[in-house]
């Protein structure tokens, strides 16, 4: 095989340009909401969005660890989570502009392919399935990674699909505007295909088949569950029945999917009518350490994060994953202390040996399922590789079946079925052990007293 390639995927940046380490617990960051932030250092806290600080040390840590990658996946969510009223067009605009210049100050002179996150809108969440100006805008800030063929259809809806820049490769990038099918979105609720969107992307997977070449998908909103909150999903569920099967049908040329949303680092598995596995979608880890609040999420908070994956340029599998993280807690005690510029990115895993597969193939990837729902080793190591080694508590037995389920099945209907049978089966364990030591005690010669 040829030598390997390598690319980043870094995804969910929420810059929060107003974050002030040295004001008042209440006042260092928009982001934090209510809350008070007691702990900020210089590098970020958990309740809030990324300092640019933050950002310009994760883009200097992508140039030393790898300077010339094939290419750059950037997955979207630039603008701090604050409510519409302190946005509006430009200032979201301006945010978007100031990342782009960012990562190509970073990378000159490699190819980004950049999708648009929930986030990368005013309205927020608000896509429509047509002409906008905040597309038109966006793919002028984007044109240099643009082919002239991506532009229109960019302008038209914020998806396109480009040949990979390597010429060793037949392989096909296909980066879609999952936000058109987020619930949250009231522009597209009533639309059966917004945008044309499953159209053109069946058209695109069925010429990609035509001429021979590999795909990866790329958005911003995943398919599925959240594996942190149960029964949250964030697709309508007709776009995401339309979605799997269409993953179902084209999945022979799909080589990977790669998404964001998240801010944890998971993946989730597509199955064959038959229960074989046929594909995954890499969920990569945020920049931001922002602690959400959604209700119902307990701790949800994560180290930054920044990955990179090797493949095999011929064929797009994926031959394994190395992820980066700052320990946020450690960056900020070294500043106070020894006032270091630049805090060290270190490596937290390498997929192939954490969870001691061959790749990072369908196969493999069901090989590391099986293992995290039947190994509490391997299931407590993924669950804090999850929140970037931030959250290292134990995960007890309602935590693995929200993310083994959510990891497992991406169809509503599944989904409900894993939890419930799991649940059930938990809870018939738990009361034969009850059972057991009841006996147990009962059946012991009582000791005198």
């Amino acid at each position: 095989p040829a030598a390997a390639g390598r690319f980043w995927h870094v995804t969910d940046l929420h810059w929060d340009p107003d974050y002030d380490a040295a004001a008042g617990a209440g006042q260092v960051c928009p982001s934090g909401g209510s809350r008070a932030v007691p702990a900020a250092g210089p590098w970020g806290s958990y309740l809030c969005d990324a300092p640019w600080r933050l950002l310009a040390s994760a883009a200097r840590a992508m140039r030393g660890r790898l300077q010339r990658p094939d290419f750059v996946l950037w997955t979207g969510d630039d603008t701090p989570h604050i409510p519409n009223e302190k946005l509006g067009e430009e200032k979201v605009l301006h945010i978007i502009e100031n990342l782009t210049s960012l990562i190509k100050e970073t990378f000159p002179d490699t190819k980004v392919y950049a999708a648009m996150g929930n986030h990368d809108f005013h309205p927020k969440n608000q896509f429509p399935g047509k002409e906008h100006r905040i597309y038109n805008r966006t793919a002028e800030l984007w044109r240099p990674w643009l082919n002239d063929a991506s532009v229109p259809l960019f302008r038209a809806g914020a998806f396109y699909s480009e040949k990979l820049p390597s010429p060793r490769t037949r392989g096909r990038m296909v980066v879609l505007n999952t936000n058109l099918y987020y619930d949250q979105n009231d522009e597209t609720a009533g639309e059966e295909d917004p945008g044309g969107q499953f159209q053109w992307l069946e058209e695109t997977l069925t010429n990609a088949s035509r001429a021979d070449e590999m795909v990866y998908i790329v958005g911003h909103v995943p398919p599925g569950f959240f594996e942190k909150k149960r029964g949250k999903p964030w697709f309508r569920s007709g776009f995401n029945e339309r979605y799997l099967k269409i993953v179902q049908k084209h999945h022979r040329v799909i080589a990977a999917q790669f998404f964001g949303h998240h801010h944890t680092d998971s993946f989730r598995m597509f199955y064959s009518d038959t229960g074989s596995p046929i594909n995954v979608m890499f969920l990569a880890p945020g920049v931001t350490p922002w602690k959400t609040t959604l209700p119902g999420v307990n701790n949800g908070a994560n180290n930054p994060g920044i990955r990179v994956i090797d493949y095999d340029p011929d064929t797009l599998q994926v031959l394994d994953m190395v992820t980066y993280y700052l320990n946020l807690t450690h960056a900020n005690m070294m500043a106070l202390t020894q006032n270091e510029e630049f805090p060290t990115w270190e490596e937290e895993y390498r997929l192939t040996e954490a969870f001691q597969v061959h790749d990072g193939s369908a196969r493999s990837m069901q090989t590391v399922l099986e293992r995290i729902s039947k190994d509490p080793r391997y299931l407590q190591q993924y669950y804090e590789f999850n929140s970037v080694s931030y959250d290292l508590t134990p995960c007890e037995e309602a935590c693995r079946i929200d993310h083994v389920c959510a990891i497992r099945e991406v169809d509503f209907t599944k989904y409900n079925e894993c939890v419930k049978t799991s649940s059930s089966a938990s809870a018939v364990i738990s009361g034969w052990l009850l059972l057991f030591c009841l006996l147990l005690g009962l059946l012991r010669p009582q000791q005198a007293l």
